[in-house]
């Protein structure tokens, strides 16, 4: 049993619209699907992605409007990678971040690879990454009708950080239950703290990493606008879903049980240090009840929020987000 990498991320914000022009006019990533949160219809969940909103290159957001903000430390997702091409895309982006203001740190190596950290209006800790010596994971299909050249565009979803404060008890579930590897180490960016730890799945890559910093040395986080709710991983198919369902119960972590998404089915659980983890399918896509040139341009709901859609709507701030 192994995992197919990382299938996506869920964030929150306080201001949709803003999230919107960021991830969209900024990034240059397509909106794939703007929905509810089916626990709570009364907040946004925006999905933005490459062209067709493939696995593996989504990255979501539950806006909760007036949400304080985050105030970061251990127990956390601590940061969100984005795959590019190659290094010169890097150095597009960092032109890019300086012409439009953007907060960013200068191009570094982490774990092997030229990288660039910066952060969204919020906080949000994202980074790019170079996949210019890539082997492992394919990434996606950089949205084509975008602000950012296709060259330069973003890939999909990359290493994802976990920052606890016992390390040894998330790498222990990683290997030992959700079947990642070891790959190595690199140094931690914070003078006398450990080597953050990298493990992957699959095929391996950019895209199949999670990354685990141990800082003893911080209080847990509070979550706010600006951090992560959790981290997925991508199965083919339901029938893989439920063989991890019987070994996450084996394990003993209390778990969801399956979910039925619409668009993907689901699990989700906690590990020991509060990191909250999903496990998703592949299908049925962010096709299933909207034409592929027109995702993201108008409120999805699945069928079975269907009937509530005049009150659900009520209830949400106008979002325009059709094309042209």
């Amino acid at each position: 049993m192994e995992f197919k990498g990382l299938h996506h991320v869920s964030a929150l914000t306080a201001r949709a619209p803003h999230n919107y022009e960021f991830y969209t006019n900024i990034l240059g990533m397509r909106l794939v699907k703007k929905t509810v949160n089916q626990d709570d219809p009364s907040m946004y969940h925006l999905f933005y992605g490459d062209e067709k909103g493939n696995s593996g290159t989504e990255v979501t957001f539950f806006e909760i409007p007036m949400l304080a903000q985050n105030h970061e430390g251990t127990n956390s997702i601590s940061a969100i990678s984005l795959r590019v091409q190659n290094d010169q895309a890097l150095a597009y982006w960092k032109q890019r971040f300086e012409e439009l203001e953007i907060e960013h740190e200068e191009i570094a190596e982490r774990a092997g690879r030229a990288t660039l950290a910066f952060r969204d209006f919020e906080g949000q800790r994202l980074m790019l990454v170079s996949d210019e010596k890539n082997e492992g994971v394919e990434g996606g299909i950089p949205w084509g009708k975008g602000p950012v050249p296709a060259e330069y565009g973003i890939l999909g979803l990359g290493p994802v950080k976990l920052t606890v404060r016992y390390a040894e008890a998330t790498a222990g579930v990683l290997t030992d239950v959700l079947g990642f590897r070891k790959k190595g180490q690199y140094p931690s960016a914070v003078a006398g703290q450990p080597d953050i730890l990298v493990f992957e799945t699959g095929e391996g890559g950019t895209g199949a990493e999670i990354h685990v910093e141990e800082r003893a040395d911080l209080p847990p986080e509070r979550p706010g606008r600006g951090s992560v709710h959790h981290v997925a991983l991508r199965v083919d198919n339901e029938e893989q879903l439920r063989e991890w369902i019987e070994r996450i119960n084996e394990a003993a972590f209390p778990n969801s049980g399956l979910i039925d998404r619409f668009y993907f089915r689901s699990l989700y659980f906690r590990e020991p240090n509060g990191i909250l983890f999903e496990i998703a399918t592949d299908g049925p896509g962010f096709d299933a009840d909207e034409d592929i040139h027109h995702l993201g341009e108008s409120l999805a709901l699945p069928p079975f929020l269907e009937s509530r859609r005049e009150q659900i709507e009520a209830k949400l701030k106008p979002l325009d987000t059709k094309l042209g």
